[in-house]
């Protein structure tokens, strides 16, 4: 059996106060429990959620200290005496979804995101932003040995996210789909989901350089919110008949792209709502809604089989997911980035720097 040495202090990220910064500084690595595993994390994903975290503006409490982050990929170098679906020196990847029961009726229905009970990586429980991390045995993802872990590590939580949105829509292939956000990390894996989903994606979002990087990604159409003089009727022209998409995935970071969606969205369309703006309020006319046959839908993160077949999707070549790579003590700078709406795809700490 593969062996290895295991320190007892390790570089993290840690929040130490709502609102941040984070700290970056030595920690304890801990010992998996009985059902868990330990993974060495070589990358991991930075996520507008892991900004929510730190900021704490979201209703729901973290853990305090924290460690943030959820797209952590590396290998397995522990396990508890109950683990046997995952063997030491395993390729595995730390989601958002840590752990649930697996006994409740949404977790034998395979709606286990919704468990009562569940365990949250970077919010309820440490996460990736360290050297080593816990997580529920049967919940790490399982990655192919031939997939790079630096290029993965944005699928654990983008892809995945984005790829359960765009199944929850039910749009079929040869159908539009609207993706709103579609410059920003979650918007350029969702770009490349559709296309290899068979669908045909319009691109909204703000910026030449975005708009460029859309359609490099697959994108037929962009639509710059930035110098449209009529956002509604621009999506719209981009579908043939002008009749709108057949589903919107909405990405947004603010509230007002939420809204908009009921007026450009075609007759018996859909809308799933994947971001989440603190404080926002999705407001649709009931007229409207009921004699277009609107249907407005959220979607949280996938289920295990979801995860599994996202990566499929990447292992296969026909995702790729846009990042830029720098050292986990540079996650503060990558949060102000964040912030001020400047970043292109996704970024990845590199937790040996």
């Amino acid at each position: 059996m593969t062996s290895f040495e295991i320190p007892e202090q390790q570089w993290a990220q840690v929040v130490e106060k709502k609102g941040g910064p984070v700290v970056f500084k030595q920690i304890p690595v801990q010992k998996p429990g009985p059902d868990e595993v330990l993974i060495n994390v070589k990358y991991s994903g930075v996520c507008h959620t892991d900004l929510h975290a730190m900021k704490g503006d979201w209703p729901l409490d973290t853990k305090l200290p924290l460690v943030g982050g959820h797209e952590g990929a590396g290998i397995v170098v522990a396990k508890g005496e109950l683990v046997t679906e995952v063997e030491i020196g395993d390729r595995a990847g730390i989601k958002w979804l840590n752990g649930s029961c697996l006994a409740c009726s949404f977790c034998m229905q395979a709606d286990e995101p919704l468990c009562p009970h569940a365990l949250l990586s970077g919010y309820t429980v440490d996460g990736s932003f360290q050297q080593y991390a816990i997580a529920k045995a049967a919940h790490v993802a399982k990655i192919p040995k031939e997939c790079d872990l630096e290029a993965v590590a944005p699928v654990l939580c983008a892809g995945i996210t984005v790829y359960k949105g765009l199944k929850e829509s039910g749009a079929r292939p040869g159908q539009w789909v609207a993706i709103v956000g579609a410059g920003g990390g979650l918007g350029s894996m969702a770009i490349q989901y559709a296309n290899a989903m068979g669908l045909r994606a319009i691109a909204i979002d703000g910026g030449e350089e975005k708009g460029k990087n859309c359609r490099e990604l697959g994108a037929k159409a962009y639509v710059d919110f930035t110098t449209s003089k009529d956002l509604v009727a621009d999506v719209k022209a981009a579908t043939p008949e002008g009749l709108g998409p057949h589903a919107v995935i909405l990405l947004a970071v603010s509230e007002g792209p939420f809204h908009q969606a009921v007026e450009y969205v075609r007759p018996r369309g859909t809308i799933i709502c994947i971001g989440l703006p603190a404080g926002a309020y999705f407001k649709a006319p009931v007229f409207d809604t009921v004699i277009r046959m609107i249907t407005i839908k959220g979607s949280y993160v996938g289920n295990r089989q979801d995860t599994q077949e996202a990566i499929d999707f990447f292992a296969r070549g026909l995702v790729k997911a846009p990042f830029k790579t720098v050292g986990l003590s540079k996650l503060q700078e990558v949060y102000d980035l964040m912030e001020e709406g400047k970043i292109v795809g996704r970024y990845v700490v590199d937790t040996s720097k």
